[in-house]
């Protein structure tokens, strides 16, 4: 038994309370941003080195036209470098390590939708 009369053992079903840091909203809002940069590097590099053109912003019109392999994997590598590098000065760590990695991932799945719809349309309009 503890101070308080409950009964006391080694193990508990309620997580043990931890400190909470105070952590700035900006640092969540420059990991979701990461996210958004590494889950738009991708398409453009893996088509790129694929060897097929794709959209990009440097096409005609932007977004819509395809620019070359070579665009897409500089433009793609451009993106994943700037992910990497911000989740690289913000990466997740601390107390609140979880909801920092749910900010990335947030991110990456947001820009994964809005690229889906995006391409989706672009794509099969071309057809």
């Amino acid at each position: 038994m503890n101070s308080n009369g409950q009964r006391k053992c080694g193990w508990s079903f309620r997580p043990a309370l931890r400190e909470r840091t105070d952590m700035p909203w900006y640092i969540y809002l420059l990991q979701f941003v990461s996210g958004l940069f590494l889950a738009n590097g991708v398409p453009h590099f893996v088509q790129g080195i694929s060897g097929h053109r794709f959209q990009s912003p440097f096409a005609s019109p932007p977004g819509v036209g395809e620019s070359s392999p070579l665009v897409n994997v500089l433009w793609g590598f451009g993106n994943l470098a700037i992910g990497f590098a911000i989740l690289w000065s913000f990466a997740p760590k601390g107390a609140d390590v979880v909801l920092e990695w749910a900010a990335v991932g947030l991110g990456v799945l947001t820009a994964a939708v809005m690229l889906a719809k995006h391409f989706g349309r672009v794509r099969s309009e071309g057809r």
